[in-house]
């Protein structure tokens, strides 16, 4: 063989060679994305600006949340660490499965198991109660001007005067199966999806396959007046259940993403929130990137959660982490990192939210709630302390009522259903449970009512 026909022949491999490695990197590449988390509020919002009426519609409405931003900010509502002065939100819910109208009725029993579950999650995460905030501690003094946000909110699945077609009864709680919520195909607002004025006034949230890989999308800045809703992808709604079964049947959150950030997430868009990555141009916080002071600015979102990386260190060899000169503030709710890494909402995103509520405060449904008064009323807790065992008396006779205990991670650590009951008084004994913050849950054909529980 010529030398020539040598070189020729180990050119060949080498650019063999070459395009393997090109095709494993590219395989890998792609692989590593769909992995990664992705949200459709991006596309949503260029659908319902170029929508005249929507449009319009949506900067009216902003001119009335930076009003009621500017007023907060004036008060120094986020400098404040006091929330006694501070009126508790209460936000009724509505959740669609718009794919399970043919389930069975163990299956839909699941499904509102479900919902409840990612409530749960959504109350501990809004209020800062989350087990994983305590993570904070060590990394704090990296973010001087960031402080742990606290929305004093309470997500509620409604259970009185639903709308006449859901076909749902006072007491019921507002979960539906079938409905069809968005429309086949109109996944970002075409013709009208996204809302249905036939739920106007609730926080709705359609739980449904998503396709192009998008974990979850909302409006930013979203109307509950039009029916506005947060969709998320069938396999990032909620978190396992417990006791069993513990998931749904095609329903089931799958990791990295199932500890109910995702809806953590998209909520955070529906209350005026931008990604944390939005921008770092230098130019005033308060009116570019985020908008929020107290998030460091960068430009790049954080997908991974890696232990070595979290909690975040300065110059921790990943670039990252230190984009624009700040330390990224990766463990934030509106970055794109995996659920097990992100814990906290700042002050500045939590005033930001609570202009927003007030901005649209009216447009909810507040009927939909059940008479907290009344219910409470209705029944007594003690002792509160206790060790784990305590009882439950009720006033008047309750033919059907159910008590769910969950921690402050939202796991359900005891569930049962009483029917037809002719026991005023029920003793509730919690299986070794461990000191600290619980929450009970009591659903009667009155609606629900929430008590803390403290065990010592």
């Amino acid at each position: 063989m010529s030398n020539n026909s040598l070189i020729l022949n180990l050119h060949n491999l080498i650019l063999f060679t070459m395009k393997i490695k090109l095709f494993f990197i590219l395989f890998v590449f792609q692989f590593s994305f769909a992995q990664q988390r992705t949200c459709g509020t991006q596309e949503l919002m260029q659908t319902i600006m170029n929508d005249p009426a929507q449009r319009a519609a949506y900067l009216e409405q902003q001119s009335k949340f930076e009003d009621e931003l500017q007023k907060l900010e004036t008060n120094g509502f986020k400098n404040s660490n006091s929330l006694e002065s501070i009126n508790t939100i209460r936000i009724p819910v509505a959740v669609h499965y718009p794919t399970a109208g043919t389930a069975t009725a163990a299956t839909k029993t699941c499904l509102r198991r479900l919902a409840q579950r990612q409530i749960d999650i959504l109350n501990a995460d809004y209020n800062a109660t989350n087990t994983d905030i305590s993570n904070w501690t060590a990394v704090s003094s990296l973010f001087p001007n960031s402080t742990i946000g606290n929305l004093n909110v309470q997500f509620v699945i409604a259970t009185q005067n639903h709308p006449a077609e859901s076909g749902l009864i006072n007491g019921d709680l507002a979960v539906t199966f079938g409905t069809d919520f968005i429309g086949a195909g109109d996944r970002f607002c075409t013709n009208g999806c996204n809302e249905d004025i036939t739920w106007a006034g609730y926080m709705n949230m359609v739980v449904t396959n998503i396709s192009g890989g998008i974990l979850g999308f909302s409006p930013l800045g979203g109307q509950p007046s039009f029916g506005r809703t947060v969709v998320i992808d069938n396999n990032s709604f909620g978190a396992t259940l417990s006791p069993s079964p513990t998931s749904c049947s095609g329903f089931g959150p799958a990791a990295p993403y199932n500890k109910g950030r995702t809806l953590t997430h998209e909520l955070g868009h529906f209350f005026n929130l931008y990604h944390t990555f939005q921008a770092c141009d230098g130019t005033n916080c308060a009116t570019s990137g985020d908008r929020v002071c107290d998030t460091p600015a960068t430009n790049q979102p954080r997908y991974d959660c890696n232990a070595a990386d979290n909690p975040p260190t300065p110059g921790g060899g990943n670039p990252d982490l230190s984009t624009c000169g700040f330390t990224q503030i990766t463990m934030n709710y509106m970055d794109y990192v995996e659920d097990a890494c992100m814990y906290m909402f700042t002050a500045g995103q939590v005033t930001r939210m609570r202009a927003w509520y007030n901005a649209i405060a009216s447009q909810f449904t507040t009927t939909a709630l059940s008479n907290q008064e009344y219910l409470e009323n209705q029944f007594s807790l003690y002792p509160n302390p206790n060790k784990g065992s305590f009882t439950i008396e009720f006033k008047n006779m309750a033919n059907n009522f159910s008590v769910e205990v969950y921690d402050i991670t939202g796991k359900t650590i005891f569930e049962n259903n009483y029917e037809q009951s002719s026991n005023l008084t029920q003793v509730i004994n919690l299986d070794k449970p461990s000191s600290g913050v619980y929450f009970v849950n009591i659903k009667s054909d009155k609606g629900m009512v929430t008590k803390k529980l403290i065990v010592e």
